[in-house]
């Protein structure tokens, strides 16, 4: 069942490469540690995504890929992964896609077994010593294997895993035990372990707690080779990156430094490009309007109009400037719910256990929510954050104690699932009519799901063909117009671009009603939360700072716990 459901997953892959057309040139020498690839185009079901742009990546430089969703960020990355743009042999490339099949190997087993290119550079090292060849690629080959030394693999594969969240024991379960998301986590320690020239990760904290991000993101900026990232998280792009690529308007444009300096160096450079734009405009305004008066009067006016209009045609041959087209924005929106009067949720000394045997995941609980709450629920994985929720919205009944609800509080969960209940052969519009069938107008019904950035073609094709960016906004449409006076977010941010968390926070700001917030995007908690309860030893804590706060303890922590970090990062 395993083996068939990879092979449908990489006949899938297969699939999308064939629908994928790529072209590029290598512009950069083929021995160099940098790829410079110009005129590249891509294109996927003949739609194009690039066109006669280039791509450049240095060595010892992380990058993060930005764009709109839907625009092609991760088509690239597949490209380049799979070699379809001319990238030199001698750099190896690991593209993380996704999570390890379930299987009776232990997450350790698994990332010691991607140790086969130790074996292989020493065969090389061994031929090349014979042949007497070129010293500073043997040169190279004894460095990587002492990087890659044996004996200290094991050890550094645990490290690897421990900073992932894998307790001793976890490393040593079989990987059939662990849910999708932690195989994910073992996909990605396999990724960190082979340390390879070329790193590409597609939103790697996806499946991660805050613990768990701030690891990675320690981690990461000690790569000392290519890393090519997306990310949704500006907070984990500021801690990472050294450069970004903005993918826009089928072009790839660079900045040098993290994500807020591209904010500030973009929009420096828009309103310069503004500026030239109506001076320009201005300018063939004036030389139009005196061609048009004058062309036709006195020899000396007529001269005067003629160089004008000679003027004017070198201007446009040499290329005007072009109006700043920003990516559109979109905003969310959660209907007004009404008032009811505190408390809207008490819970009173509540306990809960999974099963009659299992560990407390909490012990006596006793606070109460209501219309004015805004937290944000932090802790390691596996502290109950979504359980907490789930007791809340009465999914899960409590062992001991009770949880007592305003008979009229309406609560919208919103959680990594709710995909999985879309009927993927209807349309968003079809599916929406469906739910809410007391919406009888169709119009009515498209300007609905119009607030959460779906549009034209997207409204009524099915939503099978939709992005997983695309399918979360039909998910918070349906959320939304159940008209909750409660709102429990569960990881609302995954697949959702960097726009679009900003469009939900600015909504979540907006709504009247209360607000509970699992979520690894530190940015989304600072916009939202007025207050950080940390779920942690069975119980719940009020966290006396903001999430900035939270994220520096988690960090002091992680270098108590393993000081290689910050060893490694000062000597970046």
């Amino acid at each position: 069942e395993v083996d068939a459901l990879t092979k449908e997953l990489e006949d899938f892959e297969l699939k999308k490469a064939a629908a994928r057309a790529v072209t590029g040139v290598l512009a950069s020498h083929p021995n160099s540690t940098d790829v410079h690839i110009i005129n590249l185009s891509l294109t996927f079901h003949g739609q194009e995504l690039l066109s006669d742009t280039k791509l450049e990546l240095n060595s010892g430089r992380r990058y993060g890929l930005i764009g709109l969703n839907g625009i092609g960020k991760s088509m690239l990355l597949s490209a380049i992964g799979k070699r379809e743009v001319p990238i030199p042999e001698h750099i190896d490339i690991y593209h993380l896609t996704r999570e390890m099949p379930p299987s009776d190997k232990t997450p350790l087993q698994c990332v010691m077994e991607v140790d086969t290119e130790r074996a292989m550079l020493e065969r090389e090292a061994e031929r090349l010593a014979h042949e007497d060849a070129e010293c500073e690629k043997l040169l190279e080959l004894y460095e990587r294997l002492e990087e890659l030394d044996a004996d200290k693999a094991e050890a550094r594969a645990s490290r690897i895993l421990h900073g992932l969240g894998f307790t001793p024991a976890m490393q040593r379960k079989k990987l059939k035990d662990f849910s999708g998301g932690w195989r994910m986590r073992v996909a990605l320690a396999r990724a960190l372990f082979i340390r390879p020239f070329m790193l590409l990760l597609d939103e790697p904290t996806n499946h991660l707690d805050l613990d768990a991000c701030v690891w990675l993101e320690e981690e990461l900026k000690t790569f000392k080779r290519i890393l090519v990232l997306i990310s949704h998280s500006q907070d984990f792009l500021n801690g990472v990156c050294t450069n970004i690529i903005h993918m826009h308007n089928r072009k790839l444009k660079y900045y040098t430094g993290n994500y807020d300096q591209y904010v500030k160096t973009r929009l420096e450079l828009e309103e310069n490009q503004m500026k030239r734009f109506h001076w320009e405009q201005d300018q063939i305004a004036h030389m139009k309007n005196y061609i048009a008066r004058f062309g036709h009067g006195s020899a000396k006016l007529a001269r005067q109009a003629q160089s004008k209009e000679k003027t004017l045609q070198k201007m446009m041959a040499s290329g005007l400037t072009e109006r700043v087209v920003n990516d559109k924005t979109l905003s969310f929106y959660f209907p007004p719910c009404g008032k009811i009067p505190p408390p809207v949720i008490m819970v009173q000394n509540v306990s809960f256990k999974y099963t009659k045997d299992g560990p407390w995941i909490y012990n006596n609980l006793e606070f109460g929510i209501d219309l004015d709450t805004r937290v944000a629920l932090v802790g390691p994985n596996g502290a109950g954050k979504s359980t907490l929720l789930k007791l809340l919205t009465g999914e899960l009944l409590p062992t001991d104690g009770m949880i007592r609800k305003h008979s009229h509080v309406k609560i919208g969960r919103y959680h990594q699932h709710l995909q999985e209940q879309l009927d993927l052969d209807l349309s968003p519009l079809e599916y929406m009519l469906k739910c809410y069938p007391e919406i009888k107008e169709k119009e009515e019904m498209r300007k609905i799901i119009g607030r959460y950035g779906l549009t034209g073609k997207q409204q009524v094709s099915p939503i099978r063909n939709l992005s997983d960016g695309q399918k979360c906004r039909v998910c918070f449409a349906w959320l939304a117009w159940q008209n909750p006076h409660m709102l429990f977010l569960d990881e609302p941010t995954n697949h959702l671009d960097i726009e679009t968390i900003d469009a939900l926070a600015d909504a979540i700001n907006e709504f009247e009603g209360g607000m509970m917030l699992v979520s690894h995007d530190f940015r989304l908690i600072q916009q939202v939360a007025q207050e950080i309860w940390v779920c942690e030893k069975q119980t719940i804590t009020k966290w006396q700072g903001d999430i900035l706060a939270y994220k520096e303890h988690l960090k002091s922590k992680l270098v108590d716990e393993d000081p290689q970090l910050t060893k490694k990062t000062h000597n970046v």
